[in-house]
């Protein structure tokens, strides 16, 4: 679902970077400096600011109020750096734009040879904002909530003992839905269906289709297929109180959290999207195909169908 764009006054842009790459820090300082020659305030986060270097930003430490008062959040980096930048946006409703330093960078916009029209399209605002649906995390353990998350691709619920499976019982809707001895489950958004669900032999889901998505690892179960759930369904995994082994869960692979034997992870729906600012309009299917480089040579749709069709219909 696309949101309108929210201007602000004066019209501010929160540059994030993987300033522990040089070319991340170079294309960084360069932008800086493009957007403030045209009028815009840009910001720093605070560890950032001294690798770039740059003179007249604004500078603040990171947390969940960095993007406050931005129009729009410029990520230069691969994936990882889009996840963690999310972190810092999405409280306060700030888009991001992902330029992609990184190998597929699913989650980015633009690529870095297209640098020059990504900084024109922001200072015209010449984007679309749109809302990726998030998951909530609750971790407890006899009942006692001991932790809250979120992430934007997959919460992942993983074995920590390399030489013992995960003992796990999975529930859907408040009723048992199988017991498994696995490697870990990963509970994804259609955000990450692309990501690590993808990895572990789960569909990939449109953006725009709202749902679960839950997909065992190496299970060694008969029915431990992925499985598409409703996007008001909550999902819980309970580690069994018996194993040898507990497990640690992992957001975004970014955050983690022990599991001890006995521990509950429920992921529903989360109540705060991310939002990401896009500069194309081209359908999915071209963004699969472009990012993983899927060969379509020999494809006689679309145009050159329609063109087939109306010369049978002139020859007709």
């Amino acid at each position: 679902m696309t949101v309108p764009i929210v201007a602000t006054d004066p019209r501010r842009v929160l540059l994030i970077a993987h300033t522990g790459r040089s070319d991340a820090v170079e294309v960084a300082s360069a932008v800086c400096k493009r957007l403030m020659g045209s009028g815009l305030s840009v910001r720093l986060l605070a560890d950032e600011a001294d690798d770039l270097n740059i003179s007249g930003v604004e500078v603040t430490e990171p947390g969940t109020d960095a993007a406050s008062g931005c129009e729009i959040a410029l990520v230069i980096g691969g994936d990882g750096t889009i996840l963690r930048a999310a972190a810092l946006t999405r409280s306060a409703g700030t888009p991001l734009l992902g330029v992609n330093l990184g190998h597929v960078g699913f989650l980015a916009e633009a690529e870095w040879e297209d640098l020059d029209f990504t900084v024109n399209a922001i200072i015209a605002a010449n984007y679309v904002v749109e809302e990726r649906m998030t998951v909530d995390v609750v971790v407890s353990n006899d009942g006692v909530v001991s932790s809250h998350g979120w992430a934007l691709n997959e919460a992942s619920i993983e074995k920590t003992a390399r030489q013992r499976m995960l003992e796990v019982v999975v529930e859907i809707d408040e009723r048992p839905l199988s017991r498994w001895g696995c490697d870990g489950i990963v509970i994804a958004t259609p955000t990450g269906s692309t990501a690590y669900a993808f990895s572990g032999g789960g569909p990939v889901i449109w953006p725009e289709v709202e749902a679960l998505l839950m997909v065992p690892i190496s299970a060694h179960a008969l029915f431990a297929r992925p499985m598409v759930a409703s996007p008001s369904s909550t999902l819980a995994v309970e580690v069994s109180a018996t194993s040898e082994a507990g497990g640690v869960l992992w957001c975004d692979g970014r955050r983690s959290v022990e599991l001890p034997p006995g521990s509950r992870v429920e992921v529903r729906r989360g109540a705060c999207p991310v939002l990401l600012a896009r500069l194309h309009q081209a359908p999915f299917t071209d963004r699969l195909v472009a990012k993983f480089e899927l060969p379509v040579d020999g494809w006689r749709g679309g145009a050159a169908r329609r063109r087939q069709e109306q010369q049978r219909s002139r020859d007709a």
